[in-house]
């Protein structure tokens, strides 16, 4: 899948955002190692804690469809800038993808970032006992 139409994926997911209270839409696609694309939208909540980001309901949205291994994510926003993942969202996807291609897209800008990049010291499966691989 091109670039673009990931992009473009998540700008319709964007527009299936629920967010009454900040006015800040975020769209997600995560294209996974199979090729299939899965998308999310932020899901905000009056207890904030509970607001769910983008990147996280597209990876679960892509578990639930048996998508575990991924190559890269596609972010839309609205506004001049391109953001990055929260540090939450790059850990859930440090642990599917710890080497992930990361696209922001906003109304004037476009970036992108290796995962690596964005969370250089992650938490991992080998730091915690007890886990099997």
């Amino acid at each position: 899948m091109e670039l673009d139409q990931l992009v473009a994926k998540a700008r319709e997911a964007m527009q299936r955002a629920y967010a009454p209270y900040s006015g800040y839409r975020v769209g997600a696609a995560l294209l996974a190692e199979d090729g299939t694309v899965h998308t999310g939208c932020n899901v905000e909540n009056a207890s904030y804690g509970l607001t769910v980001c983008a990147e996280t309901a597209a990876v679960a949205n892509a578990v639930v469809r048996g998508a575990r291994r991924y190559r890269r994510l596609a972010i839309v926003t609205e506004g001049p800038k391109a953001v990055a993942p929260c540090g939450a969202c790059r850990q859930v996807l440090h642990e599917f993808a710890p080497e992930l291609l990361v696209v922001s897209e906003s109304d004037a800008e476009r970036r992108e970032w290796g995962l690596p990049e964005l969370l250089p010291a992650p938490f991992g499966k080998q730091l915690v006992s007890g886990i099997r691989p």
